[in-house]
Formats: C-alpha cells, structure tokens, sequence
C-alpha cells in the first residue's frame, strides 16, 4: 500500500496556518479521495488538552502527530494546522513519518500584533507562544512562506501545489511524479 503524506503547517497564532492549510487542504481533497484535515484548534474536541505550558503543548502534540502517522501507513493524507513550535515535535516527525512535508507560515511581529484574531497579542493573555512561551523556530522546513499579505492564500497555495507536484494531479487521483 501506498502511504500518505502529512503536511505540517506550523506557525504562531495568526501566522494564516488554518487559512493557508485550510484551502490545501480542499484543493487536494477535490482531487484526491483520502485527504484529512487537522487544525490545532479544532483538535481541542477530539484530543483533551492538559493546558497551555510549554510542557502540555509538547504532551498534547504527541498523540496529534502519533493519529497522523497512523493515517499515513494507511495511504491517507493528512493537513495538518498546529503551532507546535519545538524542535521534539519536527524531529520525530522527520524520523517516523516516510512522506513528512513541512511548510512554515513565518510573520513578522508586526504582522501578528496587527491580525491579532484571537486577542493573544492585545490581551496580555498568558502561556502564548512566541510571547512569554519559548519557541523553537523551524530549521529546516522544506517551504518557508513569509505571509505578511504581499500574496493571496490562493497564490501561495498554488506555488505549494506546485512546489509538492500536486498540480498536474491525474483523475485517478495519483501524483505523476511518484509521490
């Protein structure tokens, strides 16, 4: 059988991972049938999470990556959004995950503190990643996207798709190239 591949969209809270790995993901799922999508966030209702520590991050990203490996022996693909900003996480996926595609949605401060979605940056909230929280940046993703808005989430999806020889998919839903 043929094993899938997870993409890993890392990036701190409002970096544009969900958007980005968002449209990936139903791009590649209009051309391939066993496509799954795992956003950080919404993982919270499957996955109990034992806090927001840099310790319970690294605990609670364990078993999300564990789920995509699982799904990848199985010949499924797997998008998946999260921070999970620590060497630990990247090292064993590049150890144990055959088809592992690590894309980094990097900002500038700047760029966070002007989004700010969710209030992190304004609020003075705690345990935040990349605010009180260390983080390991990645380093050696296999695409850095600077997602400042000089480019649509559609072009930059389209330059992944590319980049992954996704975007001359055949209708069987097989990649040429030999992925």
């Amino acid at each position: 059988m043929e094993k899938g591949t997870v993409y890993f969209f890392t990036g701190l809270a409002g970096a544009g991972k969900t958007t980005i790995g968002g449209l990936f993901y139903r791009r590649l799922k209009a051309r391939k049938p066993n496509v799954f999508c795992m956003d950080g966030d919404a993982m919270e209702g499957v996955f109990e999470r034992t806090g927001y520590s840099t310790a319970a991050r690294l605990k609670d990203a364990k078993p999300e990556f564990r789920l995509c490996w699982a799904l990848a022996e199985q010949g499924i693909d797997v998008v998946m959004c999260s921070i999970s900003m620590y060497d630990e996480i990247r090292d064993w996926n590049r150890a144990n995950i055959d088809n592992y595609r690590e894309i980094y949605i990097k900002v500038t401060r700047d760029t966070l503190y002007r989004r700010d979605q969710k209030q992190l940056y304004s609020s003075g909230a705690k345990e935040v990643v990349g605010v009180d929280l260390p983080w390991d940046e990645p380093k050696c993703p296999d695409v850095v996207v600077q997602n400042d808005g000089q480019e649509t989430p559609e072009t930059i999806v389209a330059r992944l798709e590319a980049l992954f020889g996704l975007s001359d998919l055949e209708k069987a839903g097989e990649v040429k190239d030999g992925k």
